[in-house]
């Protein structure tokens, strides 16, 4: 999803919620397609989703490894997102005299289409429940000892799960913080072609102060190729793409891979989340988001090479500071703590379920303290290592991945177990562009930051700096790592333990300095924090589906999910909010200046577009980060638009969904084809969209 800003925020978010008490009603949830409420949604929009739709629909639905959805178009890997979720790409091809991300892409043949560095896409094959073992695993365990056994058992469930076939990738998914286990299996292409993309002043027209809004006017949109064996590959589930216009009322289905909600969370881990650890991150977003400026500011490629991380962290920030405005409202948190008293007095009710559960909810209060007394250096030293820095990660994989591979693999971390270990080889050579100047910015903030953070006199701080300062120590780490080079990786990875030991890279001989302390808080937050909370969540999920049933959805975890709803504006205090926009409105907001600047293309294309076309829409589905390029459905299973944003009030739904005013945000597929075919001249891509059948 995009970004956000405008004044009437802070007043919108810390609004009156109707929240929900499980299950869930109206049109909320992101529902996994193995448990899709068909009966409620022909209740609820008179549309019959049968078994043969749903199939349908997610062979076609694309997860991509941005953190990004997408949805395959036609028989020859035709594959359509958002802008936003390709300009790793745009900035990864581009060069200091050909800016993609600024002037946009067109490949006017198949073979100027132009693979994407690192990116590969997957699209859900089948579904395989494997809670009972992952449970049994776990039984009589605690704390690290639980993470580290059900982690073993899930590991080892995917390589049974998918072999040696290089074609699929098996991945252990827990739902319902526990309460369910799966292996999702994925038929992964990593061969990912650029096809189209406009440019950036269309596609993110607007900028910050339309972000997280409506109206809205951006053509968010960007168009891939799936390849395999060189070749397009054959996709004979296919989504049929209409240009007919969004209608108020429709009924609309959303497909794609929401990222990360927080509904199933209970009141006293929210309470962490916006005493500990949103004010940290914020802060320290804020600070990398002034450096990142500063930078842009000294030049043409200075400008060029910040763009793309700029803003990505621009979005995380303003999508975080309104998810911490909710958490704020004390209202929120009343309701809150409602839901999960309406569940603990039912759970009170039934003295069976209270002996076999105990009290979970007071367990992962008391692992609060704990969360507290460790969050600062399990971030430095492991959830937000490098802050961003590529060459640290990539360093931290080979070292890992080295010394973890002369263990068996249920003796990992789990991210080096056997089914993992080659998608993460095929990752580490993958020719991808570093710019230096931006990793040394990312490890002196991270440096900086740690160091502020924890004290000069941590023993954390000592161990990432020793009697260096985080500039010198930044600068000696990216300039002397040869790490930049694939060949180099290779190397190192191949090599294993000796060629590791033996390397003078320093930013190898750094990682295997802060690697065993790097281990050990992650061990104590596993076994103090994660453990704890897991073996709890697991309990309060049995309590869920005892009280509720299958009538309740998992949060968010980037798995395939569909959502259903309606083409909707909303009322917000007196004021009638309509659902769709037109390109007569985007050029009566066009200033000439930025962001609210057109092209020269659009500027000249105005006569001859119709200024009725829908452009922009709203709908009621419920869906979060991680939809973005998700396709919006009509009930016949076509494409009607492209999912980008969310409105204002959808901030809050990282806790809760609120359906009067919780709307998505999405590019219709009519504004698309007309902008392809008048403002753009891609006949060819046009025909391939509106000219396939399956």
């Amino acid at each position: 999803m995009t970004r956000f800003a405008r004044t009437g925020v802070l007043a919108a978010l810390l609004a009156v919620f109707s929240l929900v008490v499980s299950p869930a009603l109206a049109d909320e949830g992101m529902w996994t397609f193995d448990n899709f409420p068909a009966a409620r949604v022909r209740q609820a929009v008179g549309v019959e989703i049968t078994p043969a739709w749903l199939d349908h629909v997610r062979a076609a639905s694309v997860r991509l490894s941005v953190g990004c959805s997408a949805s395959v178009l036609s028989r020859e890997g035709l594959t359509a997102t958002n802008h936003h979720c390709v300009q790793d790409c745009l900035q990864a091809l581009s060069t200091p005299t050909s800016d993609l991300v600024a002037n946009g892409f067109a490949a006017a043949t198949r073979t100027e289409e132009r693979r994407c560095p690192g990116l590969t896409a997957e699209i859900l094959t089948g579904i395989t429940d494997i809670t009972d073992a992952v449970h049994a695993a776990g039984r009589g365990l605690s704390g690290a000892a639980l993470v580290q056994a059900q982690e073993a058992a899930m590991a080892g469930a995917e390589t049974a799960a998918c072999g040696t076939d290089a074609r699929f990738r098996c991945e252990a998914v827990s739902l319902y913080h526990g309460g369910r286990f799966q292996i999702y299996r994925y038929r992964k292409f990593d061969d990912v072609r650029l096809a189209w993309t406009p440019e950036i002043s269309a596609a993110n027209f607007g900028g910050d102060p339309d972000n997280f809004n409506f109206p809205r006017f951006a053509l968010n949109v960007g168009f891939l190729r799936l390849y395999e064996g060189g070749r397009p590959a054959r996709t004979p589930d296919f989504l049929r793409w209409t240009s007919a216009p969004p209608q108020a009322g429709q009924a609309t289905f959303v497909s794609g891979n929401p990222g990360t909600t927080r509904r199933e969370l209970t009141v006293a881990q929210l309470e962490s989340l916006r005493d500990i650890a949103y004010p940290v991150s914020q802060l320290q977003r804020s600070e990398l988001r002034g450096r990142l400026e500063q930078f842009a500011s000294q030049g043409d490629e200075s400008r060029r090479i910040a763009t793309d991380p700029l803003l990505n962290l621009e979005n995380t920030f303003k999508a975080r500071y309104g998810e911490s405005l909710a958490l704020n409202d004390p209202a929120t948190l009343t309701r809150l703590r409602a839901q999960e008293d309406e569940l603990r007095r039912r759970v009170a009710a039934r003295p069976d379920l209270v002996a076999a559960i105990g009290d979970p909810w007071a367990d992962i209060a008391a692992a609060q303290g704990a969360y507290r007394a460790h969050y600062l250096a399990y971030r430095a030293l492991e959830q937000q290592a490098g802050q961003g820095s590529q060459l640290l990660a990539w360093a931290r994989d080979i070292v890992r991945g080295a010394h973890d591979r002369t263990l068996p693999s249920e003796q990992r971390l789990p991210e080096y177990a056997d089914s993992r270990l080659e998608q993460l080889a095929r990752d580490l050579v993958e020719d991808q562009p570093v710019d230096a100047p931006l990793e040394q910015i990312f490890l002196e903030h991270w440096l900086s930051k740690s160091r502020e953070y924890l004290t000069a006199d941590s023993p954390v701080t000592q161990t990432l700096l020793g009697r260096e300062s985080p500039e010198g120590l930044a600068a000696r780490l990216v300039s002397g790592t040869r790490l930049a080079d694939p060949e180099v990786r290779r190397r190192l990875w191949e090599g294993g333990a000796a060629a590791v030991q033996a390397s003078d890279d320093p930013l190898i001989q750094y990682v295997l300095r802060i690697d065993a302390a790097a281990r050990q808080v992650r061990t104590i937050w596993e076994d103090q924090v994660e453990g704890p909370e897991a073996a709890a969540a697991q309990r309060i999920a049995r309590a869920r589906f005892e009280i509720y049933g299958e009538s309740v959805y998992p949060d968010a975890t980037f798995t395939p999910r569909l959502s259903w709803g309606r083409v909707a504006g909303w009322t917000w205090r007196g004021d009638v909010v309509a659902p769709t926009t037109t390109f007569a409105g985007l050029y009566r907001r066009a200033t000439g200046a930025d962001p609210f600047r057109l092209s020269q293309r659009w500027i000249d294309a105005q006569p001859r577009l119709n200024p009725d076309t829908a452009y922009n829409f709203a709908t009621d589905n419920d869906i979060v980060g991680g939809n973005s390029g998700s396709p919006v459905l009509n009930a016949a299973g076509e494409v009607i638009g492209l999912a980008f944003d969310g409105n204002i009030h959808s901030l809050a739904g990282d806790y809760f969904f609120d359906p009067a005013v919780n709307r998505t945000v999405a590019v219709s597929s009519a504004a698309i084809t007309e902008a392809l075919t008048v403002v753009y001249g891609q006949t060819a891509l046009v025909r391939e969209l509106t000219g396939a059948r399956p």
